[in-house]
């Protein structure tokens, strides 16, 4: 039963053919990538892969999340100049293969002391960071611009 609390909002559709060296479609065609190992971990290159995608949707959610949070709280903060850089690690873990995520954040228009407590904040809200809470090895860190 669905709640309130965990009312769907969205659903995002993708099917791949081929694994990491095949290609990815979003079921409104508005997504169509090739796929293809990195070369740092011995493949081809040349095309995206999930490790950059996952990076993608997390800065762009965080980015907008703390956007959100700046504004519940009147701080003078534009999603445009948000700067949110992801670096998500592929791990071989004991059995297989794990993530790591390293998120480095630029808040213009408000003090160190701001930023980090916005930073803070928006990790219960992003639901990136909800989602790989306990999971994924997370880290935050504000830098300056």
């Amino acid at each position: 039963m669905e709640t309130q609390a965990n009312k769907g909002l969205y659903v995002a559709e993708v099917t791949t053919l081929g694994g990491r060296n095949g290609h990815a479609q979003s079921s409104d065609n508005l997504l169509s990538v090739h796929l293809a190992f990195p070369k740092e971990i011995g493949g081809n290159g040349g095309a995206t892969n999930p490790e950059q995608l996952f990076a993608a949707g997390f800065s762009a959610c965080f980015g907008q999340s703390l956007s959100f949070v700046a504004s519940q709280r009147k701080l003078p903060v534009d999603v445009r100049n948000v700067r949110v850089t992801t670096r998500v690690h592929l791990l071989a873990i004991e059995g297989g293969y794990g993530l790591a995520a390293d998120l480095f954040i630029q808040v213009p228009g408000v003090s160190r002391e701001q930023a980090e407590e916005l930073v803070e904040a928006t990790k219960t809200v992003c639901a990136y960071s909800n989602s790989t809470r306990g999971n994924v090895r997370t880290t935050y860190r504000v830098i300056e611009g």
